[in-house]
């Protein structure tokens, strides 16, 4: 059995202010021409379809273009789950009347556990689709008052389907959770608040394979036998480092895994760029991908007038500007000192370190206390 799994699309995201759809539809433009050369016999989408529970009509055109063409047009069925951006319902609506045509959405979690079964020449797969849902709704669901976290509702509803699964099929499981183990990125909403959401690999024993979604690095678990595909595209600077894919994985006629990264290029890359304004600007000529997206640590200690106004001059989609130089507010002086009861010259010492991250050398210092003095003086001066 030939998987394409792929998860976190989080259409309709918007980051720094610029809407990433187009370039969303560049990389899903990929994605269906990997179903065109492959020729998978399922496309499972791990969650996190859109970026927020009610997504931009022109996100909701996206999903469906992109479906149709690798449903009707590539003649491939999807299996689909909601994850925690999604709202069920709404991602749900129209499954019963969906899955004759191959597309199987499940968005609400139910007491109901029945798989989706595919065959190959080996036999058939039993796939369980379990879409993500808060500990409260599983609770509610199988009517269980013992689930109170994330642990407990991925058991319990494992141990359901485990109760209806036919051990003479290979099994795979489709979920959107945070695995012990796995690698977060700065991208991710937290699942819980005050605690981890995490569950613990043991549930996954005995399913040949865990198509998983939530976390945004392509990563593999258990020796590949629980997978997570990643995002498409890159949504956080910290991702700047990354690799995004798809993973088409073989299942063999024993149960056994094999899984391929297919590589997906953005149409726009997310980089980072490190030095004085004047050498980012300078290195700038000979880049070949000015139209990325990019973030600017400078590393000037002075004021720059109107940083970001010059280097979108020569990378037009700039989104940040860091200076890392600087240490931050409040880092001058103590915490709690009352500013009123400080000189005018200690003052001064402190905003300095403040905003260029040292202090002022013997000169400077020297050169300060005169000004400071001749001002006082002239102040005297004038005074009535």
């Amino acid at each position: 059995m030939r998987i394409l799994h792929t998860a976190d699309w989080h259409l309709g995201r918007v980051y720094h202010g610029v809407s990433l759809l187009e370039d969303q539809a560049y990389v899903l433009d990929q994605l269906v021409g990997l179903v065109r050369s492959e020729r998978p016999d399922v496309v499972l989408i791990a969650g996190d379809v859109y970026d927020r529970s009610i997504p931009p009509a022109e996100a909701v055109r996206l999903l469906d273009e992109t479906l149709t063409r690798i449903v009707v047009g590539e003649h491939t069925p999807v299996i689909l789950i909601a994850g925690n951006h999604d709202s069920p319902d709404r991602l749900g609506f129209g499954a019963r009347l969906l899955a004759d045509a191959g597309l199987t959405i499940r968005g609400l979690a139910a007491a109901d556990a029945s798989p989706v079964v595919l065959r190959d020449r080996h036999g058939e797969v039993a796939f369980h689709p379990l879409p993500y849902a808060e500990p409260s709704v599983v609770r509610q669901s199988l009517q269980d008052e013992s689930i109170a976290d994330h642990h407990a509702a991925m058991r319990a509803q494992v141990e359901r389907i485990r109760q209806l699964h036919d051990p003479s099929r290979r099994s795979v499981l489709i979920a959107h959770a945070f695995v012990q183990g796995g690698t977060e990125s700065e991208s991710e909403r937290p699942l819980s608040v005050g605690g981890t959401g995490a569950v613990g690999a043991e549930l996954f024993e005995g399913f040949h394979f865990v198509a998983l979604g939530h976390l945004h690095r392509p990563q593999s678990l258990a020796g590949g036998r629980i997978d997570y595909a990643g995002s498409p595209l890159k949504y956080s600077f910290a991702e700047a480092g990354h690799d995004k894919s798809v993973s088409l994985v073989e299942l063999d006629a024993q149960g056994r895994v094999r899984i391929e990264r297919l590589p997906l290029t953005p149409r726009r890359d997310l980089r980072l760029l490190t030095g004085t304004l004047d050498e980012i600007l300078a290195a700038a000529a000979t880049d070949s991908a000015r139209d990325d997206y990019v973030l600017a640590r400078l590393m000037d200690t002075g004021a720059i007038l109107d940083a970001m106004g010059k280097l979108r001059t020569v990378y037009p989609n700039a989104l940040a500007i860091e200076r890392p130089r600087f240490t931050g507010a409040g880092a001058g002086l103590e915490a709690g000192t009352d500013h009123r009861k400080v000189g005018l010259d200690e003052l001064f010492e402190a905003f300095y370190r403040e905003m260029a991250g040292r202090a002022l050398n013997e000169d400077a210092k020297c050169l300060l206390h005169a000004e400071m003095t001749a001002l006082s003086q002239q102040e005297r001066e004038v005074a009535p």
